[in-house]
């Protein structure tokens, strides 16, 4: 799957010749799972119809602040566009459009939008060969770059002219490429590969009954999401749950019980490279599982329960040159019962959340979590999203395998 899935991608199109390639353009993002919104400067459209990009990023297109035959008059926001895009790309970038970037220039919906944006910019050149040569477009060049924006090359061959030579945008197969290749270089967990538990297990009473718990595998399914955007090749494995996988590169293996999930974690551990266990393994499972299911009697009912094997420390007894990561959830002396773990498990850093913190805790979308590392260095934060959690949890990872 490409690294643009799920992305939000914002196109400027300027009025160059090659704007017509932006509708190829537009389509093999669609096509690799992006988002697109294009914004047009009005020149631009003598080159390429809007309906066209409009109909091929299935979003309208703007290229004015607001739309003068609209009685409504609706404003469109350069701040809005962004904030929401993940990439910016310009292209075709005219000497025009590149001169107005490298000074700031803010005479349209586009530029504004550019001065605005929050996201990597690419810009992808597009003009005849002496435009392209002379020294004051190769100055914008230069300065947009070190303005930490991206310059995608133009490639060589007949222009619009007749003139052969540099100049023309480069291709949309290898603008799409290039972007693709750019993100994946600059992933912080690009070639690593990440394990992660995450859901409750259910520990079979009967062939109807089991215990469990109120685990909604939430948290482990938003780290497993976040750590596949840094560029990791992540393994789930997960307990009984409702969340699904949106990220196809995610290898997800569905088990039920506590022995599964210890088999399935060692069969994955050695190879890995950061293994976090979010899941909330049953401690006790029947020691006599019946094979048909108990009548209820008016009687009490004694059931013997014996205790699961403890995943994370017997992982953290072969422990190598992983770096190992535990949850604590705790409902006193947390700070205290939280060292302990890390401690007896031989964990690199372990996550507490506590079930007195209002929003922390099973089947909530927030959490609050503090870090602890294998040196005590402790990191408190507050409530937050779960995807903004496994975020501030992989920046706390990272940081320490990169040290």
């Amino acid at each position: 799957m490409s690294v643009l899935s799920g992305k939000n991608i914002l196109l400027g199109v300027t009025a160059g010749i090659a704007a017509y390639k932006t509708t190829y353009l537009v389509r093999l993002f669609i096509k690799a799972g992006a988002n697109v919104q294009v914004i047009m400067t009005p020149a631009s459209k003598d080159f390429v119809t809007p309906l066209t990009l409009s109909t091929l990023s299935k979003n309208p297109v703007h290229s004015t602040f607001y739309d003068k035959e609209d009685e409504n008059e609706q404003w469109n926001s350069h701040v809005d566009f962004g904030l929401w895009a993940d990439i910016m790309l310009i292209a075709p970038a005219t000497a025009n459009t590149l001169s107005k970037m490298a000074n700031g220039i803010c005479d349209n919906l586009l530029m504004a939008t550019y001065l605005s944006a929050k996201s990597k910019v690419y810009f992808a050149p597009a003009m005849d060969l002496d435009m392209y040569k002379h020294k004051t477009t190769h100055q914008n060049i230069k300065k947009l770059q070190s303005f930490d924006n991206i310059f995608i090359p133009p490639s060589s061959g007949e222009l619009a002219s007749g003139l052969e030579g540099e100049g023309r945008m480069a291709e949309p197969e290898d603008i799409v490429t290039f972007i693709e290749n750019d993100i994946i270089s600059r992933l912080s967990l690009k070639d690593k590969k990440v394990l992660i538990t995450a859901g409750p297990t259910y520990e079979a009473i009967d062939p109807v009954r089991f215990i469990g718990n109120h685990s909604s595998g939430k948290m482990g399914f938003a780290l497993a999401h976040h750590a596949a955007e840094l560029g990791a090749e992540v393994t789930l494995i997960t307990g009984p749950s409702n969340e699904n996988i949106i990220n196809s590169s995610i290898k997800r293996i569905d088990i039920v019980s506590a022995e599964n999930m210890y088999n399935a974690a060692h069969q994955y551990f050695n190879d890995s490279d950061i293994v976090i266990f979010a899941a909330a393994v049953a401690d006790y499972t029947p020691k006599v599982i019946a094979t048909q299911k108990m009548k209820k009697k008016d009687t009490s009912l004694s059931i013997e329960l014996q205790p699961t094997k403890d995943i994370l420390a017997s992982v953290g007894k072969i422990k190598k040159d992983q770096f190992l990561v535990g949850f604590a959830l705790e409902t006193n002396d947390e700070l205290k019962n939280a060292i302990s773990k890390l401690k007896r498990k031989n964990l690199d850093l372990i996550v507490l959340n506590s079930l007195q913190d209002k929003g922390a805790g099973f089947k909530t979308d927030t959490n609050k979590i503090t870090l602890i590392d294998k040196n005590e260095n402790i990191t408190s934060f507050e409530l937050k999203s779960k995807t903004e959690v496994a975020q501030d949890i992989f920046n706390e990872i990272t940081k320490k395998i990169n040290v």
